[in-house]
């Protein structure tokens, strides 16, 4: 396949510490230019990761007629009005979660034509995810009845954006769109209501913890615990009528070593471990959506997707402010 010729928007940490490096592995995908808000920064960052433009604008880059694609990892409030703008100029854009702070922000994404938009869950392009969706779609471990899913780190900084109420900081924003997603991934399915709990930061007013379950019918839940003030740490186990599947780093899933996951049967805690390809999933899903835009590969995930997501994270701030079941 011809390389996509990729921009970046921003010199965001998740950007320059993960999804760039990810990327860079591929030879379907070319970074040729990098923008920044300060030319210097964005001079820095190329000379760091090797690529060949640096753009003291993001307007200047999208300018650029050389670029195909863009990756939008700018904070969360910006996350529609420059995918809008890079749209309009023509650019196929893979933006970072959550896709919009609402879902009535990330309606207006349907005004999109003629590229392809995406949020930014590289989840779905993991080798543990995948391995795991499949073992339940053979029934290995019965009939799915339950996802658990905890998922915290410490993070007390006022300059943090995760820390910044007004442009979208949080908990549930930031880290409680992964279990809402890795569900719908793994149940194949949509909640008919939600409910949840949430603690807030009195200095900050963000979420600093939360709490959910989602009703996916027939017998089946989601639930999940949030945080950015507790210990750093992330686990999900996938409960089913004949065994477990306990899939052991499953948002940050490093590059460079294998990773595991766990298949119980019906033996309490026994069970065995399993190894897979050492791969890296920001690489995986940069090549997906570059097959996408090559039209090698039907969009799975698109802006619908990224609506009912946010849907979802809309009704459980409802549930916080009503202490009810609340309809997505």
């Amino acid at each position: 396949m011809k390389p996509v010729k990729w921009g970046i928007i921003s010199t965001a940490n998740i950007g320059v510490a993960k999804v760039i490096p990810g990327m860079l592995k591929s030879k379907d995908i070319e970074i040729v230019a990098i923008s920044s808000r300060r030319r210097k920064t964005a001079e820095e960052w190329a000379g760091k990761l090797g690529i060949p433009k640096a753009y003291g604008s993001y307007e200047e880059m999208l300018a650029d007629p050389e670029i195909e694609a863009v990756y939008n990892p700018l904070p969360n409030h910006l996350h529609v009005p420059l995918t809008l703008a890079a749209a309009k100029a023509g650019k196929h854009v893979l933006c970072e979660k959550p896709i919009a702070i609402t879902a009535k922000e990330a309606i207006e994404l349907r005004k999109v034509k003629n590229v392809h938009v995406a949020e930014a869950f590289m989840v779905r392009h993991a080798a543990q995810w995948i391995a795991a969706r499949d073992l339940v779609r053979k029934k290995k471990i019965g009939e799915v009845r339950a996802i658990q899913v905890m998922f915290a780190y410490f993070n007390r900084d006022p300059k943090n954006v995760r820390n910044m109420k007004d442009i979208g900081g949080g908990g549930l924003l930031d880290i409680g769109c992964y279990p809402i997603t890795v569900s719908r991934f793994i149940f194949n399915a949509e909640p008919t209501r939600v409910t949840a709990t949430f603690d807030r930061d009195p200095k900050f007013g963000t979420d600093r913890l939360a709490g959910g379950l989602a009703d996916f019918g027939e017998g089946r839940h989601l639930s999940f615990t949030v945080s950015t003030q507790l210990a750093p740490y992330q686990r999900v186990n996938i409960m089913g009528t004949k065994g477990r599947i306990e899939i052991e780093i499953p948002f940050n899933a490093p590059p460079d070593r294998p990773n595991r996951y766990f298949l119980q049967g019906m033996e309490m805690n026994q069970g065995e471990w399993t190894e897979l390809p050492v791969s890296d999933q920001y690489q995986l899903q940069g090549e997906a959506f570059g097959r996408i835009v090559r039209g090698r590969q039907k969009p799975v995930w698109g802006v619908e997707d990224a609506i009912q997501n946010m849907r979802i994270l809309d009704a459980l701030f409802r549930s916080e402010r009503s202490g009810k079941w609340e309809k997505p």
